[in-house]
């Protein structure tokens, strides 16, 4: 091997470090990998990439690099995807591809600003998804900015797990504290659902469910451990939030039935809803600012779907809508993706985002902090069930396309 070939296999390694811990699947890190060193004349290469590590070999060369799960920066993703595709047309030399990635390396994320607005709408507008009034959704957009601002600054210096805990106990205080200074007017679960969105592990769930459908089992079985004990983690941060409640004000709160608003139930608030909250979290994900767009009708087109599915009408059960709904976004999504030459996890990772249980995580932990234990597990067991159906959209879109479409190089 010579000296160049050894050089564009340790960028070719970078590049997929690069990609692996700013939410790319595994699938997209081999293939850019050896995408980069076929176009520089490598060809005794061998990498084995997991959810959290990359081992690269070739004649005379061996590096292995542990690489810990981090925050999501799809903006690199993309820009990564754009250089591979450049090195496979030959438009780049191993010194500009290296001064390339040293760029998107070194480059910043969201300003944070942008990152509390997107979590503070996302929330706002998602708890109208869920059933809540539009003063529902205005408190909730208050209390996403302080959550906004606890994830901006406090979470990243935690563990992940921790955070989620953390940030739990944080939304479902602040979301309980609204609801006691006007309680007459607001409506609790809606709220709490809505603000606890905004940590919901997507990356780890939908590039989980991707991985498995590409029969990376070991990566994705790591990546959906690692999304379950989030939900895990967020449901015991609200437990304990209202807890914490109980203790302040001498006995747990009764809360009733869910309840949904007939106003903002409307199809005409419920889609625009839907776009305006996916292109929250699409900045939450640190989406580059021309997809805001792409992602929120992907998002939508999905609740579109899933409304349509469970109306009186069809009459669907809320499983089969969640299955229906998640075929949709995986399927557009994998068109936007074709036809913005653009990784497709860009779009799917906000689209799926709607559908995902948010109402059984709380109504789970708060029946398990009330011990009734029957309806938490029968709650507990609904949400398992609708996040089974939505792996499986996912899943059956993945597969079909990885038959039809899938080449040397999967760059779309």
């Amino acid at each position: 091997m010579t000296a160049e070939q050894e050089r564009a296999l340790r960028l070719a390694t970078e590049a997929g470090h690069i990609l692996l811990e700013n939410g790319a699947e595994i699938s997209r890190v081999e293939d850019t990998m050896k995408q980069i060193c076929t176009s520089y004349g490598v060809e005794d290469e061998s990498f084995f990439v997991l959810s959290n590590g990359i081992i690269a070999t070739g004649q005379h060369y061996a590096r292995a690099e542990f690489i810990p799960i981090k925050g999501t920066q799809l903006s690199k993703v993309v820009e990564i995807n754009q250089l591979s595709r450049d090195v496979g047309a030959g438009d780049c030399t191993l010194d500009e591809m290296e001064h390339r990635l040293q760029v998107v390396r070194s480059a910043k994320g969201k300003p944070w600003w942008e990152l509390v607005a997107g979590i503070a709408l996302g929330v706002a507008f998602f708890c109208i998804l869920f059933g809540g009034s539009l003063l529902d959704a205005a408190a909730t957009f208050v209390c996403g900015l302080l959550l906004g601002m606890y994830m901006a600054f406090v979470s990243p210096h935690l563990s992940r797990l921790m955070g989620n805990l953390v940030g739990g106990l944080v939304g479902g205080l602040l979301c309980i504290a609204a609801y006691r200074l006007a309680s007459a007017t607001l409506h609790l679960p809606n709220m709490i659902i809505g603000t606890i969105i905004a940590m919901v592990p997507g990356v780890p769930f939908t590039n989980g469910m991707r991985d498995l459908a590409n029969e990376d089992y070991i990566a994705g079985t790591t990546r959906l451990t690692d999304a379950f004990l989030a939900f895990l983690c967020i449901a015991l941060g609200v437990a304990l939030a209202l807890i914490v409640d109980g203790w302040i004000n001498g006995g747990l709160m009764q809360l009733g039935a869910p309840t949904v608003d007939a106003v903002a139930s409307a199809w005409y608030i419920q889609l625009p809803a839907a776009f305006l909250g996916t292109v929250g979290f699409a900045a939450l994900f640190g989406t580059p600012r021309r997809y805001y767009v792409d992602c929120g009708l992907a998002g939508t087109a999905g609740w579109a779907v899933f409304l349509a599915a469970g109306s009186s009408l069809v009459a669907f059960s809320v499983v089969g809508a969640a299955f229906l709904g998640a075929l949709t976004v995986a399927l557009l999504s994998y068109f936007q993706a074709r036809l913005r030459r653009c990784p497709v996890t860009v779009f799917l990772i906000c689209g799926i985002i709607p559908l995902v249980p948010g109402g059984g995580i709380f109504w789970t932990a708060y029946h398990l902090v009330c011990n009734h234990l029957p309806l938490a597990a029968a709650t507990g067991f609904t949400a398992l069930k609708v996040t089974i159906a939505i792996a499986g959209g996912i899943i059956l879109v993945a597969g079909i396309y990885n038959k039809v479409f899938k080449t040397k190089h999967r760059n779309g």
